[in-house]
């Protein structure tokens, strides 16, 4: 069996007239995030992961923010089409564990919501997928609520 482990990394700032969105999950807030498709940071550090592990380079190679196609996409099209790049090498996504670095908005009332939207669209079950939120204790720009930053480990299994 050939285990492959990836990581991945994103940063998106906050901006009036957006909505927000993490894991597929729109969050009631004042601010969204600033980017050329949703801006999904959960989703975009996933994706990294996940291409990662494959050594597929990373989110902005396969979907650049020049391309108009991807512009204001739903970030869990981009999910499905990594996981399509995924199977068509023959691994399957085994398990994914997400951090969510916010001061605000509180997430814990949505992470049971994320955990079942990103588990449909990994095509795994929710065990297999686990969402944190945590706050940098009002430290940096995510401690000044200027952004939201997330960080995903992604093992993917070749049976």
């Amino acid at each position: 069996m050939d285990i492959r482990i990836g990581n991945g990394f994103d940063v998106h700032r906050f901006a009036p007239e957006r909505e927000l969105w993490l894991c597929g999950v729109n969050i009631p807030y004042e601010l969204g995030l600033l980017g050329h498709s949703d801006a999904d940071v959960a989703i975009h550090a996933l994706c990294d992961a996940i291409l990662g592990a494959l050594a597929m380079r990373d989110i902005g190679f396969h979907f650049p923010d020049t391309a108009e196609e991807y512009r204001g996409v739903d970030s869990r099209v981009l999910l499905r089409k990594v996981v399509e790049m995924v199977n068509s090498k023959g691994y399957a996504i085994s398990n994914v564990d997400i951090t969510i670095i916010a001061q605000a908005p509180k997430l814990l009332p949505f992470i049971p919501q994320m955990i079942t939207t990103l588990a449909a669209d990994l095509r795994i079950i929710e065990n297999r997928v686990s969402v944190k939120a945590t706050t940098t204790e009002k430290l940096g720009f995510t401690g000044r609520k200027e952004g939201i930053a997330a960080q995903a480990t992604a093992l993917l299994i070749q049976p």
